[in-house]
């Protein structure tokens, strides 16, 4: 009997096509990553505390990869319009983000006014922290407080009379505020303003009574004399202001804050390549001349973990933001 000859050419062909396209895809599969440029995108203005640590951590990833990680500003929203970005692109590492306790305030506002959140903590792979600064409440260089506890006093016998400023509903220096006054069981009035800029020169205008701020946003007045700083958030002094107490350290126990900016990619990537993009991180800011290094030169602190330990701070950071904004209630 005889064999069709086409017949086998036709399936050598097959077999071969199968074969080909197999060598293809693993070879895909093994390309290391990055085999092009990263984009890091910012969901803020530039020049706001999200910027520095981004363009450090790109310089210092390019030394890992070999590629350059490309820093994009996309303000808008508060910070939602580049979140949403990185929240639905395409989860293979080339579109991270450098962001702020945003992250997790935009949600608890959305619900609290009914609103759809726009995203959530879960549409995002957490990859690792790089700064994580405390917040520090000043007041005017001649103000009658020379201490919290003095100023606290004060609010107490005039409830709602002391005004405050902040850089918007729900930002990051109007929930620091919000939780020590809690604490310290006071009422203020607050007055938002278009950025923590604004609210800055508004104190320095005897405007309001106080604000608040990242201790480098604030250095040079208060070593002018101009502004004196009262307290900070974090759960140690800075070593900048060592003579400014914790809110801990004053017997508040929940009033502690941090301006952070930490690195995310979107949900859903590949478990070995967030591994791979974690390891990588790590190299950077810990080898020499990397971003711990380079943000030390700056004049600024780095607060580098990763895995679990950012895991960690994202939950407990989420607890005390939800509690805050719940108990502040609707704020326009």
């Amino acid at each position: 009997m005889h064999q069709n000859p086409f017949k086998f050419v036709k399936l050598f062909c097959q077999a071969m096509l199968v074969f080909l396209t197999l060598q293809i895809n693993l070879g895909f599969s093994q390309t290391p990553f990055p085999n092009k440029p990263v984009t890091l995108i910012v969901p803020f203005p530039p020049g706001g505390a999200a910027e520095q640590p981004s363009r450090v951590i790109s310089q210092s990833l390019l030394s890992v990869w070999n590629q350059a990680t490309v820093v994009m500003s996309k303000p808008g929203a508060g910070g939602a319009i580049g979140a949403s970005m990185v929240a639905n692109a395409t989860p293979d590492g080339y579109t991270l983000m450098a962001t702020n306790p945003s992250l997790l305030i935009l949600p608890e506002a959305d619900r609290m006014f009914n609103r759809p959140a726009q995203f959530e903590l879960s549409n995002f792979t957490p990859l690792a922290l790089l700064v994580a600064d405390p917040i520090v409440l000043v007041v005017k260089g001649d103000a009658p407080w020379k201490t919290f506890q003095e100023f606290a006093s004060d609010a107490k016998n005039k409830p709602s009379e002391f005004t405050y400023g902040s850089s918007g509903a729900y930002s990051a220096s109007h929930l620091p505020i919000e939780m020590l006054a809690n604490a310290a069981n006071i009422k203020l009035k607050h007055i938002p303003y278009s950025g923590g800029g604004p609210a800055i020169l508004a104190l320095l205008g005897g405007h309001i009574a106080l604000t608040a701020s990242s201790p480098a946003a604030v250095a040079t007045q208060i070593k002018a004399g101009t502004l004196r700083p009262l307290v900070v958030t974090g759960a140690k002094r800075v070593a900048a202001l060592p003579d400014v107490p914790t809110a801990l350290e004053l017997g508040y126990k929940d009033a502690e804050f941090y301006l952070w900016i930490g690195l995310f990619g979107p949900a859903k990537m590949p478990e070995a390549l967030v591994k791979s993009i974690r390891a990588d991180i790590n190299k950077a800011v810990t080898q020499e001349n990397g971003f711990n290094q380079s943000m030390s030169k700056l004049g600024a602190a780095a607060d580098y973990r990763d895995g679990p330990a950012f895991a960690d701070f994202l939950s407990k950071d989420l607890a005390r933001i939800k509690a805050t904004i719940q108990r502040i209630g609707k704020v326009d």
